[in-house]
Order: structure tokens, then sequence, then C-alpha cells
């Protein structure tokens, strides 16, 4: 019986591809995959592959993009990281504390996308 394992590849719909290019490779240090197609930029993440791409529908037709679902994404060091992100200007919606899953704290993207970022073992 077939069954699905789990995510495999995680894409975001974007505003604006160069602005959300630019937070996720300068900011957190994402290397950007040269093979991604043209209408997405697709970053070399690990274990998951993470993209953000033109989007395929109307995005200012909802009053915030990915309203009730988090991006947890694994860093190296929470403390290092946390400054590169509040000088970026981006929102802050949780401050560097100790969480399940060890350092942790939470941000807005250009878009809204909650995104936390945790210390990884």
């Amino acid at each position: 019986m077939s069954k699905v394992i789990g995510p495999d590849f995680i894409a975001i719909q974007v505003r604006d591809l160069g602005q959300s290019r630019g937070l996720y490779e300068d900011v957190p240090g994402l290397e950007v995959n040269p093979d991604g197609p043209q209408h997405a930029v697709v970053f070399d993440s690990r274990p998951i592959p993470f993209a953000v791409r033109e989007p395929l529908v109307d995005l200012d037709q909802v009053a915030r993009l990915g309203w009730g679902i988090v991006l947890w994404v694994g860093c190296d060091d929470v403390g290092e990281l946390f400054p590169r992100v509040t000088a970026s200007g981006a929102t802050i919606t949780q401050p560097v504390s100790d969480g399940a899953f060890g350092r942790q704290f939470g941000f807005l993207d250009p878009d809204g996308y909650a995104i936390v970022a945790h210390q990884t073992r």
C-alpha cells in the first residue's frame, strides 16, 4: 500500500522573487541552487529543499499569506543569526528563547510568512 513519507520539498509563493531571494540568501545564508527554474529560486537547504517562487494565484486576495503555518528552519548558531535578521528589518515575532527544540526565535519574511529559526544539535 502506498503511503506518504513526509515533506521532501517546500516552496512558498512570494510577491517579489528578488526581495525574497535576498532575505533568504543574504541574511541566513542559504545557498542558491543554480539549476532551479526561472520562476523560482531553489535553495540547497537540507534535509528538505526549500524554494521561493512566483505566485500561481493572486496573493493580494488574502490578508496574510501562510496563515496558520510556521516554517521551522534549523540553524547552527541562533545567537549569531538573530542580530542579522533584526538588522535586515524583518519583524521579530519571538525573541531568542529556550524552546522545545533548543534555542529559537521567530520572524516574518517579506511576505509575512512566519519563520522560526531553531538551533540544531
